[in-house]
């Protein structure tokens, strides 16, 4: 119990302290862990046990990626994932293998290294990533492609080492027996898990008991961990398998939800204890081996990925910099790896240890290499000349429908998504000419293939903007994902031009400050245009004429999202409610069988509502201020001067009267 209190203070204490520090969580566990462990206080002595507790977090995190197999995203991402996951995880084991087998450690040993040093760490990259808006930036949407596949290479890497164990020094009958054996086990625990656990969880959700399907969650966590392993697999294959047949079953979603809270409780335990194994006495005994694992993390790692993108996926080399340096660290299954393949005696405990210490200094260094990824991928982008092609390659001009010298500026659209493929529609419509860039070759070539003035390139730099002569475009339109990147691009055009208007777009509301600080005439935020569309919808079921509806959204806007982004605790500015009172002319159906008296006079509309009726249209002809015995029939269109409540009113009156 002791152990138990000690290990969730320490890990309480090591979030706390490193979250107010702005430091990632993940090394706040790992330095109180190390601080309390035997090699530095020694409040915890004994780490056989440490590391059963710690093996409880590695269960629960390999349980929740099986339940949560990214089948959606894979789909999406397969081509990246494939060719730049698969590339950088068998490359960079087979450098990092081939170096240290030449440096004298055993191969077993030196694929263990390999794969460990392969790994990077999915919680800590993807929270940095949300943090800062770039999941779905270029290098963010590369960076998750690899950490799929990486997060899949676990299973077979971890199956791999008690088949190495079993290889080291046995005759080739005795190889063979092992993996059969292997084998075999998998079977079985797949069948198990396969046929069982969705029958459990059906059986426990008609049982409408919250308690029992949560107990039930566990036990299929942990009795598949230990099924597996007393078959000769480990606790964290039995443990995905578990969660990959548990994520067929309707009732998926809410054993999620049962099993995350314990899943962070458990994997912070995990760090916190990992650390307690480390021992500082291998920093000075080893230091060659801990500089060099940290030189493989960062330059081998870094360098494989860049390599990729830039010669397989053929994005520009900036992607490729910033996504290499995002996964310039080690995670939390080389702990699981180094772990296993201690326990199997294929790496020495001072291995392990060297292992421990530079992955530790690799996750503190995350946020500080993510921090100056942007400039390390210009600084990479610009010392290899143009991305964007020749100067001949530029944009062209086409002679507009008035052959005017306006029309020969074309507008430049950077980034061809959704918004710019619509953009380029449009514009298309109206013969206004425009250049589209993109820094997806894909993208681009797909682009000319259609007939669109399409170049690749990497417009954050002044040279590819200069080609494509945004000084004397007429409207540049930043229309990309990378929030990063779209200030960058502002700033840049403004340098090589006052003038031209810059219309920015962008997904988070943090973006609208520095981008108009950058320079942006117009900054379309999609947050805000989400609110407001809400709110018209609102104003439109509230009977609010649709001309005040506008005029107050058009208000919100030319104010720069400004009564949206005040205080919440704040009403709306009250100049802009006066927007939705003032009175206003609006048309109003009159619905079909009207019966019982229908003249204006019998209806005696302006005492019983207060509107004035300006006109009447009917079958395409309008009749001004009507007379008050101008008989209605259904299907007329009334022009009516009135605020809301009037308007409501004269509905209210004109469906009593229908049938």
């Amino acid at each position: 119990m002791f152990e138990i209190l000690l290990l969730l203070g320490l890990t309480a204490g090591g979030l706390a302290l490193f979250e107010r520090l702005k430091l990632p969580a993940i090394a706040g566990f790992l330095a109180a862990g190390a601080i309390a462990g035997p090699g530095i206080l020694g409040l915890v002595p004994d780490s056989e046990r440490v590391r059963a507790l710690a093996e409880i977090g590695v269960v629960f995190l390999l349980f929740e990626i099986g339940l949560e197999l990214p089948v959606d995203r894979l789909r999406r991402l397969w081509r990246g994932t494939m060719i730049a996951g698969t590339s950088q995880v068998v490359i960079t084991l087979a450098v990092v293998a081939t170096v240290a087998v030449l440096s004298g450690f055993p191969l077993a040993a030196a694929l263990v290294l390999g794969g460990g040093v392969a790994m990077s760490s999915t919680a800590l990259v993807m929270r940095l990533l949300s943090e800062q808006g770039q999941v779905d930036s270029p290098h963010g949407q590369l960076t998750v492609s690899i950490l799929i596949l990486q997060d899949l290479s676990v299973v077979p890497l971890l199956l791999a080492i008690p088949l190495l164990a079993a290889g080291a020094g046995s005759s080739p009958s005795a190889l063979a027996f092992a993996i059969g054996k292997l084998v075999v086990g998998l079977a079985v625990v797949f069948a198990v898990v396969r046929f069982i656990v969705p029958r459990l969880l059906t059986r426990a959700a008609k049982a409408r008991s919250n308690d029992l399907f949560s107990l039930i969650a566990v036990l299929v966590v942990l009795g598949s961990a230990f099924f597996a392993e007393e078959l000769g697999l480990t606790l964290a294959v039995g443990a995905f398998l578990a969660g990959v047949s548990a994520s067929t079953s309707p009732y998926a979603q809410q054993l999620f939800s049962e099993v995350v809270p314990l899943r962070g409780v458990f994997l912070g335990v995990f760090f916190t204890a990992v650390g307690m194994l480390f021992d500082p006495m291998v920093l000075a005994e080893h230091p060659g081996f801990v500089a060099a694992y940290l030189a493989a993390v960062l330059f081998v790692k870094g360098g494989v990925i860049a390599a990729a993108n830039a010669l397989l996926l053929r994005q520009s080399a900036r992607i490729g910099v910033m996504a290499g340096l995002t996964l310039s660290q080690t995670g939390e299954f080389t702990f699981v790896l180094a772990a296993a393949a201690e326990k199997a005696g294929l790496i020495e405990p001072w291995l392990h240890q060297g292992v421990i210490a530079g992955s530790i200094v690799s996750l503190i260094a995350t946020p500080f290499l993510i921090r100056v990824a942007p400039s390390a991928g210009d600084w990479v982008a610009g010392s290899r000349g143009s991305d964007g092609g020749a100067p001949g390659d530029g944009p062209a001009t086409s002679q507009g429908s008035d052959g005017g010298e306006e029309d020969l500026r074309p507008v430049v659209i950077i980034g061809f998504g959704p918004a710019g493929q619509t953009l380029s529609r449009l514009l298309r419509s109206l013969d206004i000419p425009y250049v589209v860039v993109d820094a997806n070759a894909s993208s681009a070539e797909a682009a000319r293939a259609r007939g669109e003035t399409a170049i690749f390139g990497d417009a954050t730099r002044p040279q590819l903007l200069r080609v494509l002569d945004v000084a004397n475009a007429r409207l540049v339109v930043v229309a990309i994902s990378d929030a990063l990147a779209t200030r960058r691009i502002v700033s840049r055009i403004r340098t090589l031009s006052r003038d031209v208007p810059v219309l920015a777009r962008t997904r988070y509301v943090r973006e609208v400050d520095p981008l108009d600080a950058a320079g942006a005439t117009t900054v379309v935020a999609e947050e805000f245009e989400s609110s407001i569309e809400l709110v018209a919808r609102t104003l439109q079921l509230f009977k609010i004429p649709e001309a005040s509806i506008q005029r107050f959204t058009e208000a919100l806007r030319e104010g720069g999202y400004d009564a949206i982004r005040g205080d919440v605790a704040l009403g709306i500015d009250p100049w802009l409610v006066e927007i939705l009172q003032e009175v206003d002319a609006q048309w109003i159906d009159v619905p079909y069988g009207l019966a019982g008296p229908t003249s204006l006079a019998e209806l005696d509309v302006r005492a019983e509502t207060g509107a004035s009726i300006l006109a009447i249209s009917r079958g395409g002809t309008t009749t001004a201020n009507p007379p008050p015995q101008f008989d209605l029939r259904g299907g007329d269109r009334l022009l009516v001067l009135g605020d809301a409540t009037i308007l409501s009113r004269l509905e209210a009156l004109l469906a009593a009267r229908s049938s």
